[in-house]
């Protein structure tokens, strides 16, 4: 699988920019601040429908403008895909796909499957919960694409189950009446249903991968070690044990929002489910955030981010791996053992402020990116 061109309308900081590209590696080097990322964004986008940068679409619509369209060619098997997507911030996106218009947003994910590593991706280790959650919502979705179904149902159940506990906890709070909890166990057993399901399929793509994150960690670095993966489910006391058996899995939330209901109508919110749960990563049995130098937390990133590649390739296709001006974050060895582990990629994408930072290991067509202008070195 691989980009075969890319075009841009009013997108970040491009007004128009057209790229023809190729597989093997292509590298794009410039001073930050020129554009790079935006082009790596735009492909992130049709991947995901999401940027890796910011929570919402707006700030991808070039000033001034009303909307953005990212057209991109994906070649799979030797069959050309053309996939468009017409951003437009406040209302519904839209989309066609090989210029046939009644083209719904979901029906073109999983047409291209990306990897991306970037600067952000520390944050797997040292952030917060969310990014941690969101990096396996985003892999399940990569892999099989109803699963952004099955994160939106759930998403529209929390937010309907939480305007309901505000509701409530107003009333409860003042004791200007007693509240009906009738409809909140209507979405109790929606939230369970819901959540059971992301919660199962989250569940088995860790255990799928521990063994790679921890070979890939092993390849990047001597120091620490051994990585593991432990999902913190809030649905079971500390210490409990969890498995992807999806009826447990909705009786355990179930239990669980019976016994929180007493504190979340005091608070509000609801504080179970998988939107309150944690992929706790560990280093020598040590917690990673807090305890892993800075060194060894770009090795667990990585690996977080190659296991994932290892699954989707596992899966029939090598995705599209893009390197965005990562290299500048690492060490010599690190630079090496990264580059050696993903140059046999069918497409690898590179960016760089200065050429001496991308390794020796990933030479192949060179653009040059400066003020918003991407030309291809001869």
């Amino acid at each position: 699988m691989y980009v075969s061109h890319l075009q841009l309308a009013d997108y970040r900081s491009y007004e128009t920019a057209y790229l023809e590209l190729e597989p093997g590696i292509s590298t794009f080097v410039g001073p930050n601040g020129h554009g790079k990322t935006n082009l790596f964004e735009a492909i992130g986008y049709v991947a995901t429908h999401g940027s890796h940068r910011v929570a919402n679409d707006a700030p991808l619509v070039r000033r001034g403008a009303q909307r953005a369209v990212i057209r991109a060619a994906v070649v799979r098997h030797d069959q050309r895909t053309l996939i468009e997507l017409e951003i437009n911030p406040g209302r519904a996106n839209r989309a066609r796909l090989n210029r046939s218009a009644g083209t719904r947003p979901r029906d073109v994910l999983g047409i291209l499957r990306t990897v991306l590593f970037a600067p952000e991706d520390l944050a797997l280790v040292k952030g917060d919960p969310g990014e941690r959650r969101r990096f396996l919502d985003d892999l399940l979705v990569a892999r099989a694409p109803r699963y952004a179904g099955v994160r939106s149902d759930y998403e529209r159940v929390l937010k309907q189950r939480n305007a309901l506990l505000k509701s409530a906890s107003a009333r409860y709070l003042n004791q200007r009446s007693e509240p009906d909890l009738s409809t909140l166990d209507v979405w109790d057993e929606h939230l369970a249903d819901t959540g059971a399901e992301l919660l199962a399929a989250r569940l088995t793509l860790v255990a799928e991968m521990q063994p790679l994150v921890a070979k890939a960690y092993g390849e990047l670095t001597s120091s620490g070690g051994p990585p593991t993966l432990h999902y913190r489910c809030s649905a079971v006391p500390e210490g409990g044990t969890v498995t992807a058996d999806r009826p447990q899995l909705v009786d355990a939330l179930r239990g669980a929002l019976t016994e929180a209901r007493p504190q979340e109508l005091r608070r509000g919110v609801s504080l179970v489910g998988p939107h309150r749960d944690d992929l706790q990563l560990r280093l020598n049995d040590l917690p990673a955030r807090g305890y892993a130098s800075q060194g060894e937390s770009w090795s667990y990133a990585l690996a977080l981010r190659l296991a994932g590649f290892e699954l989707l390739r596992a899966d029939g296709d090598d995705p599209v791996l893009v390197l965005d001006d990562v290299f500048a974050e690492l060490d010599a060895e690190r630079r090496r053992r990264l580059a050696e582990h993903v140059r046999t990629a069918e497409q690898v994408l590179v960016s760089a402020a200065v050429p001496g930072d991308v390794p020796e290991e990933l030479s192949g067509a060179r653009f040059r990116v400066r003020d918003g202008v991407v030309e291809r070195e001869q």
